[in-house]
């Protein structure tokens, strides 16, 4: 769902291109803060880490908590592209039927009204909620970047959820890279990225739950190898 990473450097870029302002009188600022990190990563298409990715979701509960669960199954990929940073784009999909609630209860017991098995599969498939028979997939592609520091941006993108398409913002921070992976002959990179959304603006009933959406991805990404070309 947009690392820092892409939105650092190709801020960068675009600053460099740019016209110094007139800062006569303007108070100073350290131009270090904000310098994008040096990069060992090198362009190409970066697939995400299953084993090592997590993506989260909250929102208020009962107006004293915040409920908190998570997807099981979920890609995405960078095409970075050092030459022409601002090429460099973000793709993410999600599969709603792997939600999983964690739910300690007897929740056949308590809610057999549902039809349901369990809590995960009402949120999974219940119209109301995920609605996941009908929209099988929910999907980001990120289509803006703003430098915000050094190792931060704000990443704005197409999010389709219920079958609806509306922009959301991420913050996200670029966490860190290799030149060479320890376990895989290429380059990794590394990143957080958080946002929030109202799930009213897709067409999601309010409920007794809050509106407010707050999702939380991290990731490390293995850029893709080209195969060996067989021996002639």
């Amino acid at each position: 769902m947009k690392p820092a990473l892409i939105a650092v450097s190709a801020a960068a870029l675009l600053a460099a291109c740019s016209q110094p302002a007139d800062t006569a009188g303007a108070p100073t600022t350290d131009a270090a803060s904000t310098a994008p990190v040096a990069l060992k990563a090198t362009s190409g298409v970066y697939v995400m880490d299953p084993t090592h990715a997590s993506l989260q979701w909250s929102l208020p509960h009962n107006s004293i908590s915040n409920y908190t669960a998570r997807f099981n199954k979920f890609d995405a990929k960078i095409t970075l592209d050092t030459a022409n940073l601002a090429n460099s784009t973000v793709e993410a999909t999600i599969d709603p039927t792997s939600v999983d609630a964690n739910y300690q209860g007897d929740y056949v017991g308590t809610h057999a009204a549902t039809g349901f098995k369990s809590w995960s599969e009402d949120i999974a498939k219940n119209k109301n909620f995920l609605n996941a028979t009908a929209f099988p997939q929910i999907t980001f592609k990120s289509t803006k970047v703003e430098l915000t520091g050094a190792r931060t941006a704000k990443v704005t993108g197409d999010l389709t959820f219920l079958g609806v398409t509306k922009p959301v913002t991420l913050d996200a921070t670029f966490n860190g890279d290799l030149e060479k992976h320890p376990f895989v002959p290429a380059p990794a990179i590394g990143f957080a990225a958080e946002g929030k959304f109202k799930r009213t603006d897709f067409g999601m009933p309010l409920g007794p739950v809050g509106d407010e959406v707050t999702i939380r991805f991290d990731a490390e990404f293995i850029k893709e190898v080209a195969p060996a070309a067989p021996a002639a």
